[in-house]
């Protein structure tokens, strides 16, 4: 019965091993497929374009070349587009996140008067706005146009995020902590800034990642608000990439001609998206510890 129940043992063991070991080489089959195209865009940055095109690029760099690096920093805007987006990015993470917890907290209290009334008023702009005319004409109105808060103020609660925040609140704070703060005498504000807070770093982490990459990412409204002004990283980075297309006029500053134009353009759009890429790239895994754990107790149907 004792051997029996060893050789049990044995085989379940055996078992979890190699099913411990299909689910690393699945792991590591995805994480491949997922990291390997920012690599590749990586070492073609340092390649040769013509290179990359004909298949020859696929572990390392071929034809190594620093043109489309240098290319890009000898813009004189770069530096200033690269700080602005820092700036943007910087105030417009605290700015969010801050309105995401003064606006999901309250909502996650069951005892808010007209809460569902609130609830029901931001779901309604998840999915019907004015568009992109009437808006715009909101922020000129407002006097915003011109001004880096532009970029913060229209937009400034993400609905989806809030409700994800809004659900943490309620699924992984103990209600009884929050009333055992009041019994203690603390305030709202000081149970909000000494209990709640502290206990909600995960989906705070999670928050900050989601502001940033958005923040750091979006041209498009300072396209639109800002005008040229102050413009962070992506429109500067799109407007070399519009000065380099070839054009009669370009290649003639060139040399080589049309066909080294053409090489320089096509090596700037992968220098362009590494230069993009880098900073958010490097911020991740701090907060990545946090991000799985927040994310997933967020997205809890509250």
């Amino acid at each position: 019965m004792a051997t029996v129940t060893a050789a049990k043992k044995k085989s379940a063991g055996m078992s979890d091993k190699t099913s411990d070991i299909i689910l690393v080489a699945i792991c590591a089959v995805v994480l491949l497929i997922v990291a390997y195209p920012l690599y590749y865009v990586l070492i073609a940055s340092f390649s040769d374009p013509y290179e990359v095109y004909a298949g020859k690029t696929f572990l390392l760099p071929s034809g190594f070349t620093l043109d489309g690096y240098k290319a890009v920093f000898a813009e004189k805007s770069i530096v200033s587009a690269f700080f602005n987006s820092v700036k943007y990015t910087v105030i417009g993470t605290v700015f969010s996140v801050a309105m995401l917890y003064i606006t999901a907290y309250p909502l996650a209290q069951r005892d808010l008067p007209g809460r569902k009334f609130l609830s029901i008023f931001f779901l309604f702009t998840m999915y019907f706005g004015g568009g992109l005319v009437p808006t715009y004409l909101v922020v000129k109105q407002t006097g915003l146009v011109g001004s880096m808060w532009a970029l913060f103020l229209p937009g400034g609660v993400g609905v989806g995020n809030m409700i994800i925040v809004r659900n943490y609140f309620q699924n992984s704070i103990p209600r009884d902590l929050i009333e055992a703060s009041s019994i203690d005498g603390c305030s709202k504000l000081r149970t909000f800034l000494s209990v709640v807070i502290p206990l909600s770093m995960p989906i705070l982490a999670v928050m900050v990642v989601f502001s940033m990459v958005a923040y750091w990412n979006d041209w498009f409204t300072a396209l639109i608000y800002l005008g040229g002004k102050g413009s962070p990283l992506p429109p500067v980075m799109r407007n070399i990439l519009i000065k380099s297309s070839a054009s009669a006029s370009q290649a003639a500053t060139v040399s080589g001609g049309y066909a080294e134009l053409n090489k320089l353009t096509e090596l700037l759009k992968f220098c362009s998206m590494i230069v993009a890429a880098v900073p958010m790239l490097i911020i991740y895994p701090f907060v990545q510890k946090h991000f799985e754990k927040g994310f997933m107790a967020g997205a809890v149907k509250g």
